[in-house]
């Protein structure tokens, strides 16, 4: 039976659970480096710290501790250590270098994991340094399908309300989620931005940040914001992509390929943490299936090899549908997403007839599911909890 959402704070079982991508990665230790990337404060450390214990010996090193930083540069592990735990070592200089001598002469016992809070693969694209020595992992906040897996009691309105990571999904009391997000905030915009790059104008950055909190779900113009915060166009694309570099944002492009030239091209911004979204209780829930998506597509890329990508669509005539999830550069499925509508949505219609493409519209709130022509009206717990972790 499943457990009360009323235990959340109080059952160490559920507080301290297994997260999903645990064994998957053990099982690509053996083969290669993993590289396992994801938001800050999502789990990274927690989960590489329970599959350390997995192993005899294990050492965790982290580049932000000045004692750690000496063992690393100097490479002066023992031997005898099987798991060797790299965190935020993107911030060293020629890391991908140093992590290429290093598993190119470690010894044949000794397996390598490397955590950050910023898109390793991003760095990792300027050089073929690590090319074939490393499967990358990307660990998301908490989902309603890993949630399913791993025997976790939640609701919709619970993860709206908390959000996926880890600490405020678990949190006592919502006070206690919120005070969690304020210092989150903070140490994102001040601390995380500046060690990234060399930011003059840390205010503005702020300020394009709460500018994108209130337009999620809407097409981005980097023109527009500009305006508002009085900077160049190219500064905000800039900004915006740090953002997105930290796992603080992602984009959604929309998709163009055998679809019609007048779609419009601005990408959409979500947030990783759902409590960021400052909106309507509408945007709040795109965001949160936006995020479920993007995970869904990541471990199909991640531990299925299947090229998979999220996009959405939108013309300039205003036909829209909020998201496309695409295989191999094709669409697979449409997806509506209404927190009570059952009605399929008119966009969702246009582009399903137009180019018989599949389709389906996902409702919060949903007495019954049913199916109107070729489009299916789904309960988005039901549609969530299936997608992959």
């Amino acid at each position: 039976m499943r457990k009360s959402l009323d235990f959340f704070a109080f059952d160490c079982k559920i507080v301290n659970m297994e997260r999903a991508q645990k064994q998957p990665i053990i099982h690509d230790l053996n083969k290669k480096m993993v590289l396992l990337a994801g938001p800050r404060q999502a789990g990274k450390t927690t989960l590489a710290k329970a599959i350390a214990k997995e192993f005899n010996s294990s050492l965790y090193l982290s580049f932000d501790r000045l004692a750690d930083r000496k063992i690393i540069q100097e490479e002066s592990w023992l031997p005898s250590v099987e798991l060797l735990i790299f965190d935020e070592i993107h911030k060293m200089e020629n890391w991908k270098n140093y992590l290429k001598g290093v598993y190119d002469t470690k010894l044949p016992h000794q397996k390598i994991l490397v955590t950050g809070s910023a898109r390793l693969e991003i760095f990792n694209q300027v050089g073929d340094s690590l090319a074939g020595r490393f499967f990358l992992h990307r660990l998301m906040p908490l989902s309603p399908a890993e949630c399913e897996k791993m025997d976790v009691p939640y609701s919709i309105d619970h993860f709206l309300e908390r959000s996926g990571f880890p600490e405020p999904f678990f949190a006592e009391t919502l006070v206690d989620a919120n005070r969690w997000r304020l210092q989150y905030v903070d140490s994102l915009t001040r601390h995380d931005v500046l060690d990234f790059d060399d930011i003059h104008n840390i205010k503005a950055i702020q300020l394009v940040f709460e500018l994108l909190r209130v337009r999620v779900g809407s097409p981005i113009s980097y023109s527009s914001i500009a305006e508002d915060v009085h900077i160049s166009p190219n500064t905000v694309k800039k900004y915006i992509q740090i953002l997105e570099a930290l796992y603080i944002i992602f984009r959604v492009t929309p998709f163009s390929n055998n679809i019609a030239r007048s779609l419009l091209k601005e990408p959409k911004i979500y947030f990783f943490d759902t409590g960021l979204v400052n909106g309507n209780g509408g945007a709040r829930f795109e965001n949160f299936v936006a995020g479920c998506l993007l995970k869904h597509v990541f471990g199909k890329i991640d531990y299925q090899a299947e090229v998979y990508s999220l996009h959405y669509l939108q013309t300039k005539e205003k036909h829209e549908v909020d998201f496309a999830l695409a295989k191999d550069d094709k669409i697979e499925k449409l997806i509506e997403v209404k927190q009570s509508d059952s009605n399929p949505e008119q966009g969702l219609r246009y582009f399903h007839e137009k180019y018989n493409l599949p389709a389906l519209q996902i409702v919060k709130n949903l007495k019954r599911e049913k199916r109107e022509g070729f489009i299916e009206i789904l309960e988005a717990r039901n549609f969530l909890k299936s997608l992959l972790i």
